[in-house]
């Protein structure tokens, strides 16, 4: 039981959550002076997500996961199935933008906003966001951070620095999470850009590099692959066996978001293709066109007949007959 009562910490990030929690309800009651009773209904349900996400951040970094995970490799890959997965999808899921911003006094929320989105100074923070926000950028970044920082090199770095651990390691799992997360989950103002068979194709492949890792952590390798785990003092579980099991956390918990999330979106597929069988077709790149010639006389990349062979062949008119003398 002491596992669990023991080790809190309370560091100023506890502070800071409260912080904007309360400022994130004062938004909402700006908001709620001005909007429709169901708008308001509907925000205030979207909060429910962001205070959930809120609080599981606190238990990655304030509970006992965050003093076990600098002994256990098994309890730090459940931290950063926290940081990376649960806290990033709720809070996308709660989109507490547009109230963080109303809670700005007078009209500094609208001046930001207006600011943000159309003035000059704000043209390279702009062209950064588009970039970052592109799904497949997102998706790349998401797993590239991913891959990175459980390397033997970056890993041991994180845990002997507590600046590149926090600041580096964890802030990049949450802000990659988030990018990652907006492409799959609604979350006003931001509009989800990923078609439906991409965010199907970018979910199989995030979770076919989540197995990647786990195979090589637990049947590629003989040994720990990270130092830093190495003559802990009071640690009686080996390193290579906390690694396997952290792994296997890795690969089972991997498969639990994946899969809801893929049936999510294959649903979602079905609904706008109207049955199984056309949902499959476009998944399968083959598309619901209907069947016709290919080759030259195939539809162009604009949908327009494309002119065959014979198009360009001159038609010569026939020549009337010769006049009997």
């Amino acid at each position: 039981m002491s596992y669990v009562t023991a080790n809190w910490s309370f560091d100023p990030f506890l502070i800071l959550a409260i912080a904007v929690a309360v400022w994130h309800e004062i938004g909402l009651w700006r908001l709620a002076r001005r909007s429709r009773p169901e708008r308001t209904r509907e925000r205030r349900l979207r909060s429910l997500w962001f205070y959930a996400g809120l609080v599981v951040l606190l238990v990655a970094v304030e509970s006992p996961i965050d003093y076990w995970a600098d002994d256990y490799f098994f309890v730090h890959m459940i931290q950063h199935l926290l940081l990376m997965f649960a806290a990033p999808s709720l809070i996308v899921a709660g989109a507490p933008w547009q109230p963080l911003l109303a809670a700005l006094p007078g009209r500094s929320g609208q001046n930001v906003t207006r600011g943000v989105l159309a003035s000059g100074w704000s043209r390279p923070l702009r062209a950064a966001a588009g970039f970052f926000l592109r799904p497949w950028v997102s998706v790349a970044l998401f797993n590239a951070v991913m891959v990175f920082w459980h390397l033997p090199g970056p890993y041991d770095l994180a845990e002997s620095n507590q600046a590149v651990h926090i600041w580096l390691m964890h802030s990049s799992f949450f802000a990659a999470g988030v990018l990652f997360w907006l492409q799959f989950i609604p979350s006003p103002p931001f509009r989800r850009r990923m078609p439906l068979v991409s965010q199907a194709a970018a979910l199989f492949v995030t979770n076919l590099i989540m197995i990647g890792i786990a195979i090589t952590l637990s049947f590629f390798v003989s040994g720990s692959v990270y130092s830093v785990y190495d003559h802990i003092p009071g640690v009686t579980l080996p390193p290579f066996a906390s690694q396997q099991i952290g792994a296997a956390v890795l690969w089972v918990c991997g498969d639990f978001w994946a899969l809801p999330a893929m049936i999510l979106v294959i649903r979602r597929i079905v609904a706008s293709e109207g049955s199984v069988g056309l949902a499959m077709d476009k998944m399968l790149s083959r598309g619901s066109a209907p069947a016709g010639p290919r080759g030259w006389a195939s539809r162009g990349s604009w949908g327009r007949p494309r002119p065959g062979v014979l198009s360009r062949v001159p038609v010569q008119r026939a020549s009337p007959p010769d006049a009997e003398s």
